[in-house]
């Protein structure tokens, strides 16, 4: 599965575990590192898409990992957003000039952190972002035609994959037979419309396995839409 992969470097348990968590309800793969030196020596072995440095840590401090990442050939590029309790100008300049892309001063909002990683990563690294669709536990890979729910790979077939590809681009909305044999089948192309009722049995069945919650929902009388919860 391609899905951006973001690093979190911060020795605050507790705010690695909230990053951790709003990171992966967004799609992201993450890793969690609390000491500079482990991040280190962790980033010559693995380059994430995106970084997110906490300025003071065990060690190695973040502004001086940032340093060296930017000495390096391999990481002289990556994406490095810098967490600090330093709000005074200098410190922000300081943190910038030090080669930070981005600067977010503590405490922050969740949803500010979630747009400037978005952001970031559109800006410096767009291929991450283009591929992957996510809904839910739903997780589509649009370069690699795969399809994973709780992180387990899901089988589907072609038409099936467009099927999805198309109501997770649009979730909650709700699509009429008509509406759906049109984008994904094609205007040019005649199917009768129970043609969708098959395909999208086939779809539940193949996403819904074993216990999981049905995430496609029949509107009597208008349609099919895929729930975003």
């Amino acid at each position: 599965m391609i899905a951006p992969k973001v690093m979190v470097v911060e020795d605050e348990e507790p705010l690695g575990v909230l990053l951790r968590y709003n990171l992966e309800a967004e799609g992201y793969q993450v890793e969690v590192i609390q000491r500079g030196d482990e991040a280190e020596l962790r980033l010559q072995e693995n380059v994430p898409d995106l970084l997110v440095l906490d300025w003071m840590l065990p060690a190695v401090s973040g502004i001086e990992l940032c340093r060296r990442l930017r000495m390096r050939p391999e990481t002289e590029r990556l994406p490095v957003i810098m967490l600090t309790a330093r709000g005074e100008e200098s410190d922000r300049v300081r943190g910038l000039a030090t080669g930070a892309d981005d600067y977010l001063v503590k405490p922050f909002s969740m949803p500010e952190f979630i747009a400037r990683v978005k952001a970031l990563l559109r800006r410096a690294k767009p291929e991450v972002l283009s591929s992957v669709l996510k809904v839910g536990d739903i997780v589509l890979d649009r370069e690699s035609h795969r399809v994973y729910r709780k992180k387990a790979e899901v089988k589907l077939g072609p038409t099936e994959f467009r099927l999805l590809e198309f109501m997770m681009r649009h979730p909650g909305r709700v699509f009429s037979r008509g509406q759906l044999l049109d984008n994904v089948w094609g205007e040019t192309i005649y199917i009768d419309e129970r043609t969708v009722d098959v395909h999208v049995g086939r779809l539940r069945k193949a996403v819904n396995t074993g216990r999981l919650p049905d995430v496609i929902r029949t509107v009597r009388g208008a349609g099919y839409a895929i729930s975003e919860e």
